[in-house]
Parts: C-alpha cells; sequence; structure tokens
C-alpha cells in the first residue's frame, strides 16, 4: 500500500445527511467505513433546509413507504445511540410536532380531502378535522381556510445537529470522517471495477464506493463514469425575528404536495410555517430549477410572504431578519436512487431525494446496508434502483 493510501470495506461520498446515516448503518453491520466529505459536516444541503419528517406530502408509493419506514427509525434513534456517543452532544431536537395541511380556497377543498383519503388507505394517520379542532390546534389561524387536514405523525429535527449525531455514531462503531477531502477520481482493478477513489491528499480504496453528495452526486458521478441524472433545485426560505410562539405545529397550504411532484422548472411557491425553539417563524417554500445560481431571488421571497400570510395574517406585522437558500436533488421521476450503479460495479448511489432527504435518509441508509452486506431489504428497493428505466432513458437520451 502506497503512502497516503487507506483501505476500508466501504467509502461513502458526502458528509450530509443521508452520507452520515449510510455510513452509521455501514458501520454499524460492521463494516469498516471511511466517509469523506470535500468541506464540512452538513455545508450543502442539509444545513439549509428546515428539517422536515414529512408523512403528509407524500402520495401512496414507495416514496411513502421509504418515509413511514424511516420515520419508526427516527422515533428509536436517539434512544438507541443514549449510550454511545461522547458526553456534551447535545440531542437532535426530535419532535413529533404533527403537521396541519390547509385548503384556502374552495377549489382546494377536494383535492386536499381526496388525498388524505387515498394516504388513510395507505396507512397514514390523516385526520379531516372542521373549523373549531383546526383552531384549536393553531389558534392564529386564518378561520377563513376551507378545509383542514391534521397529520400527528409529522415530526421535525434539527438536521445540522443530527448529521454531526450520526457521523458521531459511526465513528463510535469504529468508522471514520475525513473533511477537506474532494474526490478527484475513481481507482480501478485490472478488470475495471471500482475499488476505490483518489482524492487530493491520497488515495483510499474500498470494496464499495456510496455516492450521498445530493445535488452535486450528477458531477461526481461523472468523474466515475456513471451518469446519473439528480441536479439541483433551489429552495427559499425566510426567517422572522423572535416572537411568543403563535404556531405550534409544521403548518402548510394544500398547494405544497402539487409543487414538491411538479416537473416545471419555473418559480413554484407554496406555505410551509412552522416555529423555532427559539421563537423565531420559518417561512417557505420555493421551487425554481435554474442550476446552482445563488444570486438574491426576490420574486421567491415575495410569493412566499404573501402565501404565508393568507394561511397567518399575524405575520404581515412580523420583521423578516434574513433569509437563506439551498439546493435539492431533484430526480426527474421523483423518487431517490438507492442501491448499485448499473454500469460501474463497485459503486452505489444514495441520492435524489430532494427536499425529502432528512426524513428519508434513515431508512435509505438501511436499505444501502442490507443490500452491500446481502441482506434482505426491509421494503422492496427495485423502484428506487439507479438501473430503473425511467432513469436509464434520461441518461442515454
Amino acid at each position: 500500500m502506497r503512502s497516503g493510501e487507506v483501505q476500508t470495506d466501504a467509502i461513502v461520498v458526502g458528509a450530509g445527511i443521508v452520507g452520515a446515516a449510510c455510513g452509521y448503518a455501514l458501520a454499524r453491520s460492521g463494516l469498516a467505513v471511511t466517509v469523506l466529505e470535500a468541506a464540512a459536516a452538513a455545508s450543502g444541503t442539509s444545513g439549509q433546509g428546515e428539517g422536515n419528517l414529512l408523512i403528509s406530502d407524500k402520495e401512496p408509493g414507495p416514496e411513502l413507504a421509504l418515509a413511514r419506514y424511516s420515520l419508526g427509525l427516527w422515533d428509536a434513534l436517539e434512544e438507541t445511540l443514549r449510550d454511545r456517543l461522547p458526553p456534551g452532544l447535545g440531542p437532535i431536537e426530535y419532535e413529533r410536532k404533527g403537521g396541519l395541511v390547509v385548503a384556502t380556497t374552495d377549489a382546494g377543498v377536494r383535492p386536499l380531502l381526496r388525498f388524505a383519503a387515498s394516504q388513510r388507505a395507505a396507512g397514514v394517520d390523516a385526520r379531516p378535522i372542521d373549523h373549531e379542532h383546526a383552531l384549536a390546534l393553531e389558534p392564529a389561524l386564518n378561520p377563513a381556510v376551507t378545509a383542514a387536514v391534521h397529520y400527528p405523525e409529522d415530526a421535525q429535527v434539527q438536521p445540522v445537529i443530527a448529521t454531526e449525531t450520526l457521523l458521531a455514531a459511526a465513528r463510535s462503531h469504529g468508522g471514520r470522517t475525513l473533511f477537506g477531502q474532494r474526490v478527484t477520481g475513481p481507482i480501478r482493478d485490472a478488470g475495471g471495477r471500482l475499488v476505490g477513489v483518489r482524492t487530493a491528499t491520497g488515495e483510499h480504496r474500498a470494496g464499495h464506493v456510496v455516492l450521498a453528495c445530493g445535488p452535486w452526486s450528477g458531477a461526481v458521478a461523472d468523474r466515475f463514469g456513471a451518469r446519473i441524472p439528480v441536479g439541483p433545485r433551489r429552495g427559499v426560505i425566510l426567517v422572522t425575528s423572535r416572537m411568543p410562539h403563535r404556531i405550534f405545529g409544521k403548518v402548510y397550504d394544500a398547494d405544497y404536495v402539487g409543487a414538491v411532484g411538479s416537473d416545471d422548472q419555473d418559480l413554484q411557491t407554496s406555505s410551509v410555517i412552522e416555529s423555532t425553539a427559539a421563537g423565531n417563524v420559518l417561512v417557505g417554500s420555493s421551487r425554481r430549477r435554474s442550476g446552482f445560481d445563488q444570486s438574491f431571488d426576490l420574486e421567491a421571497i415575495a410569493e412566499i410572504a404573501a402565501k404565508a400570510i393568507r394561511i397567518f395574517p399575524f405575520l404581515a406585522t412580523a420583521s423578516v431578519i434574513r433569509s437563506y437558500g439551498g439546493f435539492r436533488p431533484f430526480m426527474p421521476d421523483h423518487l431517490p436512487a438507492i442501491g448499485p450503479d448499473p454500469r460501474v460495479k463497485g459503486l452505489w448511489h444514495a441520492t435524489g431525494h430532494e427536499g425529502a432527504g432528512i426524513g428519508l435518509s434513515l431508512g435509505t441508509a438501511e436499505m444501502i446496508t442490507d443490500l452491500i452486506t446481502g441482506r434482505e431489504p426491509h421494503l422492496d428497493a427495485a423502484p428506487f434502483d439507479p438501473g430503473r428505466p425511467a432513469l436509464q432513458e434520461v441518461t442515454s437520451g
């Protein structure tokens, strides 16, 4: 082995929430794992979101099944890690705060209730409620909303703390985390199989390489000769000044579901509103496919603010202290890629979760670990296969 070269069972490229979860699950399974990150933990998508763990926005199908499986893992995580983490590492701020989805027009009532009914048929706790009950949950809610559905299962976590916690958990099982390690290219054996990666500081060899780079996964995969159609979809969030708590759960309008599932490249906005423990209110959300453009998006901010006021009128007088944006990993068929690359042996993908990566991370990590170690996954992995026809049609086009 040459100087600077490191041998391990599995390499995870990316230390956002998905990469951290994969590192933890693989290390817990007994593999020697190294997590490589070009910058710092949660320095990309994971550090630029709200930490949503949502059931309420997912239609029946594979993603909903993965979300429900992952939520069960989130429920147990803090207890599982209680004796493994170093002193001083605070709680991940996991809270089953629940969600309230509201319609703000007469035309929105029937689609909202129909969507909730389809979720109930799939086992989701989706409860249509009347105005009195809605106002009991959220007294500051606009009483003119036309319908509401309560989702007690929706939850929240602090994404940066959760990412750091999962990385610490991976280290507690013998894993390594290396930062400032930009992957520059592959290492292949004589037969062309991927057996490691090169970085600016050395070589890292492994039997398996997992790409968990979020919206940057496509560019990194290209360096390995593997095309995957994941790209950035930008979102913007507003943050108000601190105030007494007047919003108690996660509240959003029924348009949010349609925005999540849309392929439109142009700006789409819908209201997602919640308070933080400190008393700030987070107001989202927007979606725009414009590459990695980080310019100030006044149009998105204005639309987000106007829609939020329609749900909580008191926000009209709230002071916005800052806004921030991030890039979600968009996939053309709206399902993440989880599993082996169909062309490059030894390469695995865990990406394409768009805005659901926090919630889906633990289930994704378990699926990747099961597939790598030869265990039967808890869920059917076929819908998430990176070699599925819907993705091959895009990459070959």
